[in-house]
């Protein structure tokens, strides 16, 4: 381990033991918002300062031992402790390797949800609303609520469009590598001579942004009202509560009207706005990340082919990591934390071999 990397280790033990004797003073306690604060800060450098402290004692175990094979006496003890320590040692550094690369600040975010049908007509519209329960029965294993915002229906009983809010703990962290493509293939109810088609639908997974992430000019935007459609009663007819919002640089068109209050369908349509700037401008990142590194776990890109989901073999595949597993109708139950695991732990990999050749953590 470099000397860089041991002194900026050193810098987050001495934080990690300041904000513990900062946690513990009155005037901290006393002062909500920085108590919590330092909390979530504390809670963050715990694992880092943990390991580093473990290291450094199987450090100092080492040296011991190795003194202790010039003593005839203590030496076959010391030859049989060092492999073991060694061992240790590796693991540790290997760990503090990983814990050190940056974080996305945007896992902890909570997401806006699109899924769309593509490819495939009523087939294709049939799997985006699997694909929302799908997600919906996932959300509900994590303890997340997942509140849809708008749907459009398919006349077969699909969906054209649907959009949701997913919000929990570390929501962004766990379905950013959904977007993309998802494609199915398997025999229609409607196929009489048992043909296998194929059919698609797209999944958007976006940071929910925040006010002070993306500066809209009010100037760039032209505001439409309207009257509601669908089910809703009396009022839907008689209200102009839907808002329509086009950013006109962007040519970003966002709408909502699930509210009977025109001003909190414009506040949605804001907060769908600004998270749909800050995936535009997350995607021109990734892209040049992409082009930096030439590898990573997808581009984010929507017309990428992310996952095939193959009814009449029992599989689903993620291409990007070459990844199939079976029993597809656990997997559409919300069974995906496999899959979510291996993208992230490859995503990981990737990264850990970038700092290692750049020797940047």
């Amino acid at each position: 381990m470099d000397t860089h990397l041991r002194s900026k280790l050193e810098d987050i033990h001495e934080r990690f033991d300041e904000l513990g004797t900062m946690l513990c003073a009155p005037e901290i306690a006393g002062d909500k918002s920085r108590f919590l604060a330092l909390s979530r800060e504390h809670a963050e450098l715990r694992p880092v300062a943990q390991a580093w402290a473990e290291l450094s004692e199987v450090e100092r175990s080492l040296a011991a031992t190795r003194e202790l094979l010039a003593d005839p006496e203590m030496r076959e003890l010391a030859e049989g402790e060092l492999p073991l320590l060694g061992q240790r040692q590796a693991t540790l550094e290997a760990q503090l390797q990983k814990l050190l690369l940056p974080r996305d600040p945007n896992d902890g975010r909570d997401v806006l949800l699109e899924i769309r049908a593509g490819t495939g007509g009523e087939e294709a519209a049939l799997f985006a609303a699997e694909l929302l329960r799908m997600y919906s029965r996932y959300a509900e294993r994590q303890g997340w609520a997942l509140e849809l915002l708008s749907a459009s229906e398919a006349a077969a009983g699909g969906l054209k469009e649907a959009i949701g809010v997913v919000r929990g703990r570390n929501v962004y962290g766990r379905l950013k590598f959904e977007s993309g493509v998802h494609r199915v293939q398997r025999v229609p109810a409607t196929e009489s001579q048992g043909r296998i088609h194929t059919s698609a639908a797209t999944v958007a997974i976006m940071p929910e942004a925040e006010d002070v992430d993306v500066h809209v000019v009010e100037s760039d935007l032209r505001v439409e009202t309207m009257r509601s459609s669908g089910s809703g009663g009396q009022h839907v007819n008689t209200t102009d509560s839907k808002v329509r919002i086009t950013h006109v640089p962007s040519g970003i068109v966002v709408e909502s009207q699930q509210e009977k209050s025109q001003i909190k369908n414009r506040d949605i349509a804001m907060t769908m706005l600004r998270t749909k700037l800050l995936d535009l401008e997350l995607q021109k990142q990734q892209a040049a990340r992409a082009a930096a590194r030439k590898s990573q776990v997808g581009s984010g890109d929507r017309s990428e082919k992310v996952r095939t989901y193959n009814f009449p073999q029992d599989r689903v595949t993620d291409h990007r990591i070459g990844l199939t597993r079976h029993n597809i109708f656990g997997f559409m139950a919300g069974e995906i934390d496999d899959v979510i695991d291996a993208l992230s732990a490859h995503d990981e990999a990737e990264r850990l071999a970038e700092s290692q050749a750049t020797g940047k953590p």
